[in-house]
């Protein structure tokens, strides 16, 4: 029985198909990137808070109640969307070696490979509608007090 060894016309082929799920994941890099950054910001704010949260009274400190519960809020949705991006990430990697694998063991897995893409894409999609969701939270927390605005 001899040792079976792929083309090199099936490998570049392979290659060439493997390369949209490559580029999809420097863009899932480059929102996990923004969603570590935005997790960071928050928090250091919170950390800052909770440095004058005892040293508060009265309005101050429920302002600062307010928004601790609120930044609490951002880090468990950025938190969930950093964990949809890595896992759509993760998935797409399984994609790419499964095409790959496929094609040195003459595996029939279309199906599946096009299932973990599915996947992969379901993630990604639910990782931006919390970044989004995230976002919006974050505007509320920055609105500016009436009473500054006199």
């Amino acid at each position: 029985m001899g040792y079976y060894s792929p083309a090199i016309s099936t490998i570049a082929e392979t290659i060439q198909v493997s390369l949209s799920p490559v580029f999809m994941l420097a863009g899932i890099g480059a929102l996990l990137n923004v969603l570590a950054g935005r997790l960071s910001r928050v928090v250091d704010r919170a950390r800052a808070l909770e440095v004058l949260h005892p040293r508060s009274t009265g309005t101050e400190h429920d302002r600062h109640v307010a928004e601790l519960r609120l930044l609490n809020k951002r880090m468990r949705i950025i938190n969930a969307a950093l964990l949809m991006g890595v896992s759509s990430a993760v998935m797409t990697c399984i994609v790419v070696a499964s095409l790959f694998i496929a094609v040195l063991l003459r595996f029939h897995i279309g199906q599946y490979v096009a299932g973990g893409f599915i996947l992969a894409m379901i993630l990604l999609i639910a990782s931006l509608v919390a970044f989004m969701i995230e976002v919006r939270v974050s505007l509320y927390a920055i609105r500016i007090r009436e009473e500054l605005l006199r």
